[in-house]
């Protein structure tokens, strides 16, 4: 906890951290680990023999599980959040498991994808039930919910709409939508980067990895490497962008992967899906500097074009240092599942 908690007068719940063993993610193809440290929070007063609803993470691109719960200089870690929302009464005893699921390419959109791994079944059919064997969880989908930012926001509306029955509420928030304006404006940055390296994506990776000093244009090429082996859905020794790296002209059938996996996209087919949630919470700032509220609009309109009831609110912020909206999606989704 912060030397600074300022959340010291509330009953404070406690991590565990579970260690878990996928079979899934053996043998991925990045050869990342298939042991994990999973934090687990359990709120005050915890007691095996009750049953709680349980709220899943999924923490944003460069973080991960444990970053989520470790100390924060400035503001809340997400436990000392979670004991001030209980302890003010804005919600219930829950429990809170953040997946650990960072990646040699920097992060995870939580999808199968041949390049990176099965992340998207690891939740689902590993360590869902293991949770619920290991801790006190109340029974049904109706009790569990799912959320994150940015990849993690994106990742909850995937899994709505890819795991129907899974899910009773999800929280979507700042969530990679409108993939046109998201990632395009970027390519000829990547392009460049990608100079420096003979245009070879595996190059960036095993530099990027060995340097001594992290840039941020090349923490953007490697995102992007990121997301071709996640939306192309090609082996690890098939990674290509969907642009021609000396001209940046696109390439529509590549590009067409991409867009197909863009959530804005995929509400016409995730009708039936997403009506199965007993909430659906979106918001994002309308400074968001990735642009990613235009396509979270788009989503909210095809959401409402389509009869699917849902809550999505814009405050005044960016992509960045939105943490305190928290606040707002946490509440809800406890109600939701409680």
């Amino acid at each position: 906890m912060s030397i600074y908690n300022q959340n010291s007068e509330y009953p404070q719940g406690r991590v565990e951290y579970l260690t878990v063993t996928s079979d899934l993610l053996k043998a991925n193809p990045l050869g990342d680990p298939h042991v994990r440290t999973v934090p687990v929070y359990l709120p005050p007063g915890y007691d095996a023999s009750n049953a709680y609803p349980v709220i899943y993470y999924l923490a944003a691109y460069t973080n991960s599980g444990q970053g989520m719960v470790e100390w924060r200089a400035f503001g809340e870690n997400f436990p000392e959040r979670m004991n001030r929302l209980i302890g003010e009464g804005l919600m219930g005893p829950s429990v809170v498991v953040f997946p650990e699921c960072f990646t040699r390419l920097g992060g995870n959109q939580y999808l199968d994808a041949p390049g990176i791994g099965q992340y998207a079944s690891h939740i689902h059919q590993e360590l869902i039930p293991l949770i619920e064997q290991q801790y006190a969880i109340k029974k049904g989908s109706e009790h569990r919910a799912v959320l994150g930012k940015s990849s993690g926001g994106f990742a909850a509306i995937r899994f709505a709409m890819d795991f129907p029955g899974m899910w009773g509420a999800i929280a979507n928030q700042s969530g990679d939508a409108g993939f046109d304006l998201l990632y395009q404006r970027d390519f000829p940055a990547v392009a460049d980067v990608l100079a420096q390296f003979d245009g070879d994506l595996k190059k960036l990776v095993k530099r990027f990895w060995k340097s001594k000093k992290i840039m941020g244009s090349h923490i953007l090429a490697l995102m992007h490497v990121c997301m071709a082996a996640t939306y192309d859905e090609a082996n690890v020794d098939d990674w290509v962008l969907p642009f021609d790296l000396k001209t940046c002209e696109l390439d529509q059938t590549r590009w067409g992967r991409w867009l197909a996996h863009d959530p804005v996209n995929r509400v016409d087919t995730s009708v039936t899906a997403l009506r199965q949630l007993n909430g659906l919470f979106m918001d994002c700032g309308f400074r968001d500097q990735y642009f990613i509220h235009y396509g979270m609009r788009q989503l909210s309109q095809k959401l409402e074009k389509a009869g699917i009831e849902h809550t999505y609110t814009e405050f005044n912020g960016t992509h960045s240092g939105i943490d305190y909206r928290l606040d707002e999606s946490l509440p809800f989704l406890y109600e939701k599942i409680k």
